[in-house]
């Protein structure tokens, strides 16, 4: 069996898992907890959703980074990072990055506990802010796959 298929097949499945996740969040769990009316309930329904999501985000990274990496060394891609025309490897990195900073870094250490308090305390500025935040990542990651998966069928975004 080829391992590139398999690396390639992991990383596809991967990248739903996680921005299909994202999706979700942005566009459902957030909305639905703005519209609960204490902010216990916000805050007891955040957790419960964020608390077993984050853990599938952290895992889905993961793959995605050994199988991109694994996929690009095998391929031997790493001169398509050197052209302008692959902007959209650039960008796969750049999302990744974004969020695993975000995952590993930014939510155990900083942003848990000022989330958790910030719904309780101000619930309606706080989740919006988050709303805003997943809107703009989630745009960041459509336009990337959609730039990925069209490049990679050999269409040329940048003449």
């Amino acid at each position: 069996m080829d391992n590139v298929a398999i690396a390639r097949a992991i990383h596809v499945i991967c990248v739903v898992i996680w921005i299909g996740g994202v999706a979700m969040v942005t566009t459902i769990v957030l909305p639905a907890i703005r519209r609960l009316d204490t902010a216990a309930k916000r805050v007891a329904l955040f957790e419960a959703i964020e608390g077993r999501f984050v853990w599938q985000a952290r895992i889905a990274t993961l793959l995605v980074a050994a199988s991109g990496f694994y996929m690009a060394d095998r391929l031997d891609l790493w001169v398509r990072f050197r052209a302008v025309q692959f902007w959209w490897m650039h960008a796969m990195v750049l999302v990744w990055l974004i969020f695993t900073i975000i995952l590993f870094v930014g939510e155990p250490l900083v942003m848990w506990e000022r989330k958790r308090r910030g719904i309780a305390n101000a619930p309606d500025v706080n989740v919006t802010r988050m709303q805003r935040l997943h809107w703009v990542l989630l745009v960041l990651s459509a336009v990337t796959v959609m730039a990925a998966v069209a490049g990679s069928h050999g269409m040329q975004l940048v003449p």
